[in-house]
């Protein structure tokens, strides 16, 4: 998987072995067809800076001038996204000036204006709802984001690594409003598969359309016959770039076409028993306030596990009962019949079990013996074995291998505190057993045959961990990874892990997905990163000639996106190429959806003019993510530090120019902002050395490289943002020179908010508390409907957790004073005495700046943008 330097391979490439990244996909090169493109003249994708982009996270607040001031308490427990049916609010993000001021948004949940979170403090007060947003032109779409918005001709160029073409694909995405439904099959080519669109080519007189994939002739037994071509918008497949098809002979109970109906499917609680107390208290709490939160219609089980493995009964009323079973072994057939055909309920509605849960979740116990936290038996293989038993009930519909039945998807939870160390799927306690690598490599084996069983049974397994114990994510990410879910790390217990336990519950979950891509003839998909695994023949209707690269989703959801990169065959003659993206799942309510994505985009013969359509936050993304893939140790990660280097070298020389009489390269001015992204995450936590354990940097890989594009691109360059006096606040580069003594900055790293206090304002009690609960206001709104929910932190400067915000910002103190107003130009509103005492405050180490490192490479560091 070189991508910088190697060809594409001849045959796919399987699932990488190390279990902590999402499957990359390479697939063949497909025959070459005879037919070329071509079409009517249409305009590229939409501007990933401007315009309504993934739904998860949502964007940041539209900058405006300042408003009345706000202070609202900070609230623990931020709203979660509600799942809907086909259409839900979008949440897009929305590029802003750097130097405008917002008013302080509310704590009430954001509007949402042209796919954009817009604070409510931003709306006129008089407006009772926001209205509804205009469709987008037929150009755009809100699911696929292009590298460029034009396909340069020359294979040569297009085709250079340190660039290269690509798009982040988020099928699953949910926006509102969302696409037209149709309760039919949709029409699709004979030769090749694909589905009929909006350009098609359709002769009125017969009803034929001809394929744009294939350039094949199709017929429609008369159905697309009309009398003028307008007439043929009557069909939402062709006056539509995205179309939702509705198989109406499967839906199944269950299904409630209400879009603000709060549904969930059936959820699972794992609980560790090996937990100290003050780390169970806080668990505790997480869980008393969780089952609050779910709808009464809801339906939970309890499991607790150590030794053995609990199931907790709530038929006992206010007594607390369970049924024991071993943990060195999977559950037999006998124990499993026994607790299914017996009296005892397992799984009960919320409105029904709410008392008893409470008194389950407070009759815990702390760990009694005096073992270290990694020497404790924890059964999780066995518990999460017990639990998919009862899912699976007596009886269940089965079709093609999958197992159907109403009433929504299943979800376990499990909240760990340690590693597995005990029965199937479990490691030694310590790593220095002579044979460790070796159980390693077994225990991660079976942990993905679960997780594949999980997923068989549309059960999804979401791994919660906290504490400071190592919990030895190579084996427990199989798990996860396989059925759909994810797996988090947290500090503890406490606030960050209750709200990501609530929103890992609700957020909507489709499954067995299965994801097509189809590209003109002239393009080929050359690798595919994200959150499936290459899918196999028999998985899905295949067609003569299909050339179609499938993958086989572990789960469908919103906050997931697949980077797509694309290469030309050869010197592409024709005037459009054309993209068609197709995911069928099945979705929370079980109904079968296939969702129809059809983009085309306009070539070009002038570098100028591809550059100048170049997305740089989309480009940096997926160059992000073709990096991060390769970034499996530490070791690796250095190596992709250079790598990062050689890339941005070869942008320079590919496409700059050479300043006249030196050696040095001038980097081209349309990709302004890529190096600076990049040296973001050439710094950051995902290849530097900011986070200390392998654990963390392993699970902080895992979820960019499946994360959609709004957090993806906020996990690679932070966002800073100062609170200004008046409650206002002002975006700012990433610059140290942001940590003036008399501020309060926000900075936001994806899965990590920071808020920094200068010392002088927290000398201010009275300023500094109302800053400082502005400040966690802003956090809170900016990640609602984020997940996983971001740790929020927040320090004063010169203390110990300072480092964390200090690490992630650009040393541009070190730069000469001409350059720091340019890139940074709040500095000039500073007295001198206030710039003085900036400078003093900076303590020298050996990080390069921005502008040193280009420097570095031989290139002149690009105008600001």
């Amino acid at each position: 998987m070189e991508e910088t330097s190697t060809p594409p391979q001849p045959q796919p490439q399987p699932a990488h072995p190390s279990p902590q990244f999402p499957a990359v996909f390479t697939p063949p090169p497909p025959p070459t067809s005879g037919f070329s493109s071509r079409g009517s003249p249409s305009p590229g994708t939409g501007s990933a800076a401007a315009q309504a982009q993934f739904s998860t996270p949502p964007g940041p607040p539209v900058f405006s001038s300042p408003l009345r001031p706000a202070a609202v308490p900070f609230r623990a427990t931020p709203a979660s996204p509600q799942p809907v049916p086909f259409a839900s609010r979008g949440g897009g993000y929305s590029s802003s000036s750097s130097s405008a001021a917002v008013s302080l948004p509310t704590s009430s949940g954001p509007h949402f204006l042209n796919g954009a979170a817009t604070p409510t403090s931003h709306l006129p007060s008089s407006a009772a709802a926001p209205p509804p947003p205009p469709p987008p032109p037929p150009e755009e779409s809100p699911y696929v984001l292009f590298s460029a918005h034009k396909v340069l001709k020359q294979k040569k160029l297009l085709n250079a690594p340190s660039l290269g073409f690509g798009a982040l694909v988020s099928p699953g995405r949910e926006v509102a409003p969302g696409p037209e439904t149709v309760e039919r099959d949709p029409r699709r080519c004979l030769n090749c598969g694909a589905y009929v669109n909006l350009y098609c080519d359709v002769l009125i007189g017969s009803g034929q359309w001809q394929c744009v994939i294939c350039k094949k002739m199709n017929g429609s037994e008369g159905e697309f016959v009309v009398s003028s071509k307008h007439d043929l918008l009557q069909w939402p497949e062709l006056a539509s770039s995205a179309i939702d098809y509705v198989q109406s002979g499967n839906r199944r109970p269950g299904f409630v076409p209400v879009p603000d109906t709060r549904v969930s499917g059936p959820i699972f609680i794992l609980i560790d028993e090996c937990l100290d107390e003050a780390h169970l208290q806080h668990l505790q709490g997480s869980l008393h306030a969780f089952v609050d939160s779910l709808p009464p219609t809801a339906r939970i089980g309890i499991i607790s596990y150590g030794r053995t493995v609990s199931v907790y009964d709530f038929s006992e009323g206010a007594a607390v009962s369970a049924d024991v079973l071993p943990g060195n072994k999977s559950p037999t057939h006998e124990s499993l019949k026994a607790i299914i055909y017996g009296t005892g309920i397992y799984l009960s509605p919320v409105h029904a079990s709410l008392p008893v849960a409470h008194t389950i979740f407070s009759s815990l116990r702390p760990y009694q013996l005096s073992l270290p936290e990694v020497s404790r038996d924890r059964c999780i293989g066995a518990a999460v074995e017990v639990a998919l038993g009862i899912i699976q009930g007596p009886a269940a519909e089965v079709s093609r291998g999958i197992i159907k039945r109403s009433g929504g998807n299943y979800r376990i939870l499990v909240c760990a505190g340690g590693p597995s160390t005990f029965g199937p799927g479990s490691v030694p306690h310590s790593v220095q057993h002579p044979n460790y690598a070796y159980l390693e490599k077994t225990a991660m084996k079976w942990m993905e045959r679960l997780g594949h069983e999980a997923q068989r049974h549309s059960t999804v397994v979401d791994i919660l961990c906290a504490g400071t114990c190592p919990v030895r994510v190579p084996v427990l990410q199989p798990l996860a990874k396989c059925s759909g879910g994810v797996l988090l790390l947290h500090d503890d217990f406490g606030e960050a892990f209750g709200v990501n336990l609530q929103r890992a519950s609700t957020r909507a979950a489709g499954s067995h997905g299965l994801f097509e891509i189809r590209c003109s003839d002239d393009m080929l998909v050359t690798q595919v990163i994200g959150p499936g695994e290459e899918a196999s023949p028999d998985s899905h209707e295949t067609f003569k000639h299909d050339t179609s690269f499938c993958i086989q989703m572990h789960s469908v959801e919103e906050t997931q996106s697949f980077s797509v990169s694309m290469e030309s065959k050869g010197d592409i003659k024709n005037d459009f190429v054309y993209f068609q993206f197709a995911v069928h799942y099945s979705n929370m309510y079980q109904t079968e959806i296939t969702r129809v994505i059809t983009m085309r985009l306009q070539t070009v013969d002038g570098l100028s003019a591809y550059l100048a359509s170049v997305q740089d936050d989309v480009a940096s993304v997926i160059i992000g993510k073709r990096t991060v893939l390769r970034a499996r140790t530490a070791s690796d990660a250095i190596d992709m530090r250079l790598t990062i280097d050689e890339r941005v070298k070869d942008l320079a020389l590919k496409f700059g120019t050479q300043v006249p009489k030196s050696k040095l390269y001038r980097f081209p001015k349309e990709l302004a902002s890529l190096p600076e992204c990049l040296f973001h995450l050439r710094r950051g936590p995902l290849l530097g050395s900011i986070v200390g354990h392998e654990d963390e940097r392993s699970v902080l890989r895992n979820l960019f490289l499946n994360a959609s594009f709004d957090l993806s691109f906020r996990m690679l360059a932070p966002r800073c943002i100062m609170h200004r006096e008046g409650g206002t606040f002002e975006e700012l580069p990433a610059y140290d020179l942001a940590m003036q003594s008399n501020a309060a900055v926000v900075l936001d790293h994806g899965t990590d908010i920071f808020i920094w206090l200068g010392a002088e304002l927290a000398a201010q009690e009275g300023q500094s508390a109302a800053a400082l609960a502005a400040c966690r206001t802003l956090a809170e709104e900016l990640s609602e409907l984020r997940f996983p929910a971001p740790r929020i932190l927040s320090f004063k400067e010169g203390s110990s957790q300072a480092r964390y915000f200090v690490s992630r910002l650009i040393p541009a103190h070190k730069d000469p004073t001409y350059e720091q107003e340019s890139r940074f130009p709040q500095l000039r509103t500073l007295t001198p005495e206030q710039r003085s005492r900036l400078k003093s405050s900076f303590i020298h180490f050996d990080d390069h700046s921005f502008c040193e490192w280009m420097r570095s490479l031989k290139l002149v560091p690009p105008e600001p943008s």
